[in-house]
């Protein structure tokens, strides 16, 4: 039985990830480690309600070596699947020194732990930030699009991309799966009505959301009264930003797919993570509309600081040399499932 170290997994994206790797694979079981800075216990403590102890949850911060270095002693984990990290892009241009200590040092630092501990499997959680607001006419954006993150967060995590690519180098018997991931949305694709109804399951829980569909969606469920739109006057079809929105569950399956990968290839790579199509603010919040039957007060707001215009992924190298192909790939089924986990919160 291989034994996986999450990192941050009680989070939004890191649960999802650990619901995915237990439900289609039968021979691992997963360590969390994460603070609860950002995640919540009782989403481990609804996998673990599923799964069992092929699930623990460990308190801990990556930044804490001593602790982090005793437990890979302990467990002799196969490999690392890493989601702790700060990821809001306003609140990393007001606090660039806090994301480059917690994404790119704890980072460099959790990479460390496992060359001395002999852990030569990492999954990295990386974000199509890197790419920063590439020129047009290379839209979509492919693995060998020039980085040029415009954000402390982007470069936060370009910082902690080229660690891993240099101790591959030095270290080669170390590889690296590196995800760029899009934008992420929605809720499990496992949710039942009956989950629903008990306001159990897995779906995008936040303290401070900022993430497009979760605040319309709260907007929907009347927890907010009313969203803004950061910007109308970008280069695009309605003057709003378009992103390739991608659901939790594809997220996830990407996971499980690049550690196949690894594991039958011997091989380090980088994948984009999306759908290679995009949609506008605007869009997104008319079908959040039509979705929920709520038609919310939007208001126009100046520009966010370091917001591109357009950001769509190019999938294709994940989708020819894994075995991921999307499964969700629907703005309306996304919508659905994030409005329909989010308004049984409510309840």
């Amino acid at each position: 039985m291989q034994t996986f170290l999450f990192t941050g997994a009680s989070g939004y994206i890191g649960s999802h990830t650990a619901f995915w790797f237990l439900t289609h694979r039968q021979d691992c079981q997963i360590m969390i480690y994460d603070n609860l800075s950002t995640g919540f216990r009782q989403n481990y403590e609804y996998i673990a309600g599923i799964f069992g102890d092929r699930v623990r949850f460990v308190y801990g911060d990556v930044g804490d070596i001593e602790n982090l270095s005793a437990l890979m002693e302990r467990e002799r984990f196969s490999g690392v699947v890493h989601f702790a990290a700060s990821l809001i892009v306003s609140e990393s241009v007001a606090l660039p020194l806090e994301y480059y200590k917690n994404n790119t040092l704890n980072t460099t630092l959790l990479i460390d732990l496992c060359v001395k501990h002999g852990i030569n499997t990492f999954i990295f959680s990386s974000t199509a930030a890197v790419y920063g607001e590439p020129d047009m006419s290379l839209v979509p954006v492919s693995e060998s699009t020039p980085l040029d993150p415009i954000n402390p967060y982007g470069a936060s995590k370009m910082m902690s991309e080229r660690v891993l690519m240099d101790t591959h180098r030095a270290y080669g018997q170390f590889n690296y799966a590196i995800l760029r991931y899009f934008n992420v949305a929605g809720a499990s694709s496992a949710n039942t009505k009956e989950i629903l109804e008990s306001a159990q399951g897995l779906g995008q829980r936040s303290k401070n959301a900022t993430h497009l569909i979760k605040v319309a969606c709260e907007c929907a469920c009347g927890v907010r009264d009313g969203m803004n739109v950061f910007g109308r006057d970008y280069e695009t079809k309605d003057g709003t930003c378009v992103r390739d929105y991608i659901h939790v569950d594809d997220l996830a399956s990407a996971h499980l797919s690049a550690l196949t990968y690894l594991e039958q290839h011997n091989k380090s790579e980088i994948f984009n993570v999306g759908y290679g199509r995009g949609y506008s603010v605007l869009e997104v919040i008319e079908m959040v509309k039509r979705v929920s039957g709520v038609d919310f007060r939007v208001v126009d707001a100046a520009r966010r600081a370091g917001d591109p215009a357009i950001l769509i992924a190019d999938n294709a190298k994940i989708c020819a040399l894994t075995d991921w192909k999307p499964r969700f790939d629907d703005l309306a089924y996304i919508v659905k499932s994030a409005y329909e986990w989010e308004k049984m919160q409510r309840r």
